[in-house]
């Protein structure tokens, strides 16, 4: 499409917006500011309209329906929805560029802290997500519409995540990096080359001098580092000749160690399969015939046919770097391997017997094979079997929000309201999940709580956490603990707990808080901490919150949208680390019979006070690009919506992104009635179009108003930035552009 503006980068483009102005406006030499502002006086005052086009962020279009083609790799062909990618060659991956258009796929930080750290060396979880082929509905950097979708959410659980295909280099969907770190887990992406086509890439790399393999080490280093993920998982399937497998751990340790120079806790797996001869020979261990490309990385990911005899010989070859053996397990059970599906807790408990490190390969069985109706409760089921083989992490840095959304819904909430109807799928929108499943309490004195993952009700996003429980005659509550944390408590926090109990009830919903004495808590040792120097202790509600917290406190005791309810606590504790996160269920006053209940929680916020009384910035310079027409799809029976026109483009803006949770980006649209075209825009609640990650946007097939050739429109895009404190911020601080529009000519179609 080529429109009378200029195409332009975003720098460019906020320069375009000056340039449209209107003709004359050129900067005036210095005697020349007197005379303006004298004639300036004499003219007339503007109108809104006028003052609104010559302001800073309004771009104009001519509307023509040329194609404006944009890069296939980044972009889906149908809508222009940007699409994470993949490399299939080495000629792309040397050729590889950070673009404009790359920005979609960038994480939007690095993994949260987390105790203990990846490097200590209890035994650790792998999952391996390897899902018909990658790259589905995940692809959509900004979601899809799709239904029923795998997601994962056992995230405690693990600690590294590699997202695995059968594509030369397999970029991770950014959307599963920004899930998997914001619970503190790394991930992978997979380098393969397999069969003869594999031979003859690594023989072009691998056979000659160092400075091929380096060049090709080099890029893979600034794919992760760009993209803000965190290593790679090298798997060559393929034999090698003499002189391909003699330079294949010196490729293996210049790519680990300048890798561990760009990117702070950066991995690098090998992948059991070629042996030092070359051949390609699966060991099912770690042995003398692969051990040197073991000890030229991070850790050796087995092939899956193994025996518990296997593991017995790998003790002794691992020797202190035990934990970097990680014994593969193939969920799907193919071949001949122990456990596997339902039973894969039969592997876990000779892997853990051994103390070796596990990985999982596709435990997204549970969805490809099974009842899709079903998912959540087998996939509950398959990790509640495996849970007692999996030491869980904790997380190391506030501030802790969470609405427990699972990237997913039948529809979207923002703070309690309905947005948008109709499923849904964004794994960017994931929120850190609790530990899953039925609950007994301490010492044994009755009653049960059990939680699992609701997709009925939101607060924010597509789903809650739906807690069941009862409280029996002899106790007077029961609690569950649902996150597991490691912070340092500064001298104020404050708590927020979003919920609702369903049906009559007279139970009563609190915050409870684990703590520990910071002389007790080692760096790099969970172990170190334990139930003798801990303390538990009920939060005060916060009935005044200082001035400076009213936006975040805003809510706090008021009545919420659908029965929602908000209490909010401030606690003060000294030299004290923040352990556990638990919710409580105290029985009625005089009762004294059993008490049940069910309890949706919608959010759970951990706020340093001190955070809070920051400034926090405002979007900036919201600019405009890649715009494509397209007249309006045709109505069914053939009737075509001639006032319609179809509006894509990208939005970029600058905002610091360590400051920002996500950005919904809104609009307003109004129809074009005349050559000046129609009234006021709508100052009621802008209409909801999607989520951000990153400082971009891409606006996809918006309908807009065409009123005649000639006649003019204009839609109007604002960026609301979430902080990562997760308070609302007020629409006159969210950043805008406006976009006016005239109406093509006839012969244009």
């Amino acid at each position: 499409m080529e429109a009378a503006a200029e195409r332009a980068t975003p720098g460019a483009a906020r320069r375009r917006s000056r340039l449209l102005q209107g003709p004359g406006k050129r900067k005036a030499a210095a005697g020349d500011w007197s005379e303006r502002a004298r004639k300036r006086r004499q003219r007339p005052r503007p109108d809104r309209r006028m003052e609104e086009e010559q302001a800073e962020g309004v771009f104009r279009e001519v509307v023509s329906f040329s194609p404006d083609p944009l890069p296939v790799r980044y972009y889906d062909t149908d809508t222009t929805s940007p699409v994470s990618f993949y490399l299939t060659s080495l000629e792309e991956l040397l050729a590889w560029r950070p673009t404009v258009e790359d920005g979609f796929n960038v994480a939007l930080e690095p993994p949260v802290g987390r105790q203990p750290p990846l490097s200590s060396p209890r035994p650790r979880t792998l999952v391996c997500h390897d899902m018909m082929g990658g790259y589905l509905d995940d692809r959509f950097i900004q979601g899809s519409p799709a239904q029923q979708q795998y997601s994962f959410y056992h995230w405690q659980y693990i600690d590294i995540f590699v997202y695995f295909s059968h594509h030369l280099v397999t970029i991770p969907p950014v959307g599963w990096t920004n899930a998997a770190h914001k619970h503190g887990v790394c991930v992978l992406g997979t380098v393969i080359t397999e069969w003869t086509d594999g031979a003859k890439l690594c023989e072009a790399f691998l056979a000659g001098d160092e400075r091929s393999y380096r060049a090709v080490a080099d890029q893979l280093v600034r794919l992760a580092q760009f993209f803000r993920f965190d290593g790679w998982l090298v798997n060559i399937e393929n034999s090698l000749s003499t002189a391909a497998v003699g330079n294949t751990p010196g490729f293996l340790r210049y790519l680990t160690r300048e890798l561990h120079r760009a990117v702070p806790g950066g991995l690098v797996l090998w992948y059991d399969s070629v042996v030092h001869s070359g051949q390609l020979k699966w060991q099912n261990e770690l042995n003398d015939s692969n051990r040197s490309f073991f000890e030229a990385c991070d850790g050796f990911f087995s092939n899956y046919n193994w025996r518990e005899e296997h593991l017995e010989r790998m003790v002794a070859q691992a020797g202190a770097r035990r934990a970097d053996v990680y014994v593969g397990v193939d969920v799907f059970a193919r071949s001949n391997v122990v456990g596997g599906r339902f039973d894969t807790h039969k592997s876990l408990e000779l892997i853990r017997k051994h103390g070796f490190s596990a990985a999982l390969f596709a435990p997204g069985w549970v969805y490809e094979c099974l009842e899709k109706n079903d998912f959540f409760q087998n996939q509950d089921r398959f990790w509640s079997l495996l849970e007692r083989y999996l030491p869980t992490h904790s997380l190391c840095s506030l501030p802790f929000v969470t609405s427990f959304c699972l990237g997913l819904g039948t529809r979207r909430v923002c703070y309690g309201q309905e947005v948008n109807t109709g499923p849904w799928y964004h794994l960017s929108a994931q929120e850190p999940q609790p530990l899953l499943g039925e609950h007994g309490q301490e010492g044994g004195g009755g009653g049960w709580v059990k939680t699992h993952c609701c997709l009925a009700e939101a607060w924010n996003g597509g789903s809650s956490l739906l807690i069941r429980g009862a409280i029996p005659p002899e106790v007077g509550h029961v609690a569950v603990r649902l996150f597991s944390l490691q912070v340092p408590v500064t001298p104020k926090i404050f708590l927020s707990l979003v919920y609702k109990l369903e049906g009559p009830s007279a139970v009563t919903v609190a915050l409870e808080l684990s703590t520990g004495d910071t002389d007790s808590c080692h760096i790099g040792s969970i172990s170190a901490l334990n139930a003798d120097t801990s303390r538990r202790y009920s939060a005060q509600p916060l009935r005044v919150p200082p001035t400076k917290l009213t936006r975040w406190a805003g809510r706090c005791g008021q009545p919420l949208p659908g029965g929602w309810v908000q209490r909010c606590f401030k606690v003060m504790l000294q030299g004290c680390v923040l352990r556990d996160l638990f919710v409580s269920f105290s029985r009625p006053p005089n009762s004294h019979q059993e008490e049940t209940f069910v309890c949706r929680l919608g959010e759970i916020q951990v706020v340093d006070a001190q955070s809070l009384l920051s400034p926090l910035p405002q979007v900036q310079t919201v600019t405009i690009s890649h715009v494509r027409w397209q007249p309006a799809a045709p109505e069914p029976r053939g009737l075509t919506r001639s006032r319609q026109l179809q509006l894509s483009c990208t939005l970029h803006w600058a905002f610091p992104l360590p400051q920002a949770r996500c950005f919904w980006v809104h609009c307003r649209r109004e129809p074009a009635s005349g050559p000046q075209g129609g009234g006021p825009l709508d100052p009621e609640r802008p209409e909801f179009l999607g989520l951000a990650f990153t400082n971009q946007y891409r606006v996809v097939d918006l309908a807009v108003a065409s009123d005649g050739p000639g006649r003019r429109g204009r839609v109007e895009f604002l960026v609301q930035p979430v902080p990562r404190e997760g308070f609302s911020i007020p629409q006159a601080e969210w950043g805008r552009a406006t976009l006016l529009y005239t109406s093509p000519a006839p012969d244009s179609h």
